[in-house]
């Protein structure tokens, strides 16, 4: 049976993504590029750079990309078990690196959108509910974040003890509440205004300022502050 394969090996020397992140370095490649080099051969009638095309063409880009699974990347007409694999692996040590990214700790909130900037990458693209606390000094400046819960798709649960006993550990005099929905939606449940309630008058009590409650998407975000409820 012949071969179906055609490695970056065989194509022209303008099809060569490999080649030209050695020539020409990383920066110089397209997302179709990077993601043909993971795939690392197409079929006899659509290279690799075709194929990743067409896979981000059809989802709308990158960003979509991060949400498929291995089952469906593999709905994909040249994408097999291993390929979907090799993809998300790729795309989860990108998160992970922004996860681990240690800058964020030095920065100063003075704003709710920085405090979204540091939290987005950690809980924005997520499927499940994540509840995080941002510890910060008298400068306002961010000395510690800590995952307080992780739970389903609609909601997680918090225990206000711990929260102010990680506080204390880490002489935290004031707080930013973040977590996600992973529907989507900005809106704050009833259950979200309860906690950050009851985590605020528990604060007053310890001198541990509740500054703010952060609910993040993908791409926005809804500051208690910013809208008025604190």
């Amino acid at each position: 049976m012949e071969k179906s394969n055609f490695p970056i090996t065989n194509w022209s020397e303008d099809d060569k993504p490999r080649e030209k992140l050695m020539l020409k370095g990383k920066d110089a490649l397209s997302d179709a590029e990077l993601i043909a080099i993971l795939i690392g051969s197409g079929s006899r009638d659509e290279s690799a750079v075709d194929l990743s095309k067409r896979i981000l063409s059809s989802i709308g880009g990158l960003n979509s990309l991060t949400k498929l699974s291995i089952s469906q990347l593999m709905k994909f007409k040249g994408i097999g078990e291993a390929k979907a694999i090799t993809i998300i692996s790729a795309l989860e040590l990108g998160r992970r690196r922004r996860k681990l990214d240690d800058a964020p700790e030095l920065k100063k909130i003075t704003s709710s959108k920085i405090a979204f900037e540091i939290m987005r990458p950690i809980i924005g693209e997520l499927f499940h509910e994540e509840f995080w606390v941002l510890f910060l000094n008298n400068s306002n400046k961010v000395i510690a974040k800590s995952q307080l819960s992780k739970g389903g798709i609609t909601g997680t649960i918090v225990d206000v003890r711990i929260v102010y006993k990680l506080a204390i550990e880490n002489g935290a005099t004031g707080l930013i509440l973040c977590h996600n929905h992973p529907s989507g939606s900005l809106k704050p449940s009833d259950a979200d205004k309860q906690i950050t309630r009851k985590l605020k008058l528990a604060g007053d009590s310890l001198d541990v300022k509740v500054l703010d409650h952060l609910i993040i998407t993908e791409s926005k975000y809804y500051s208690f502050v910013d809208e008025g409820i604190f």
